[in-house]
């Protein structure tokens, strides 16, 4: 098969991960900088989960660019990371009814550590699907940047228990603006 079908697939499930994640958000009732002050927290996790999102189907896109050749467990691994970017609404959801707090700021950042891990599996599903000649092998160099992020949302859950989850949060904007600018190992030519 090839990655085509697949990166359809994955751009109609990430636009209705967007389209939930602002359903969400409650409209004032009223004019005014007021009206909107309650909103504002919620507001922030929108952004940021909407930047977060936007990075997973960016890199993503790049990713299968390079790809020739998608098989069975490609198809698994990329339900994988979709079902985690699915999980997204959910957990705005919960920071909207409780707020910032311990509970779910870690699992929103358990939720991005899950979600970077099924990207890592998807690049090694997709190395594999294509062999030793495989044009994501070649892209694919020091992953320095992403055991940093992996270790940032680690400490980041953590954080949210011992700490704050505040500096959670600010840890979350932190991989978030280290990652804005696409994976440009897959934009060289092969």
């Amino acid at each position: 098969m090839k990655p085509d079908r697949l990166n359809a697939f994955t751009d109609g499930v990430v636009a209705i991960i967007i389209t939930i994640m602002v359903l969400e958000l409650p409209v004032p009732t009223e004019g005014g900088f007021d009206a909107i002050r309650p909103v504002l927290p919620l507001l922030g996790a929108y952004v940021l989960s909407f930047i977060n999102v936007g990075i997973f189907w960016s890199n993503h896109h790049h990713m299968l660019q390079s790809a020739k050749r998608v098989n069975g467990a490609v198809l698994w691994a990329n339900l994988f990371l979709l079902f985690c970017l699915s999980l997204i609404p959910f957990v705005i959801r919960w920071i909207d009814e409780v707020g910032i707090t311990a509970w779910p700021v870690a699992a929103y950042g358990l939720l991005l550590f899950l979600a970077a891990f099924a990207y890592i599996v998807l690049e090694r599903t997709l190395m594999a699907a294509e062999g030793e000649r495989s044009r994501v092998r070649a892209a694919v160099g020091s992953r320095l940047k992403e055991w940093l992020s992996f270790a940032a949302y680690a400490l980041g859950v953590a954080a949210a228990f011992v700490v704050s989850p505040y500096l959670s949060v600010a840890l979350y904007i932190g991989i978030s603006i280290v990652w804005l600018v696409p994976d440009r190992r897959f934009e060289a030519p092969a």
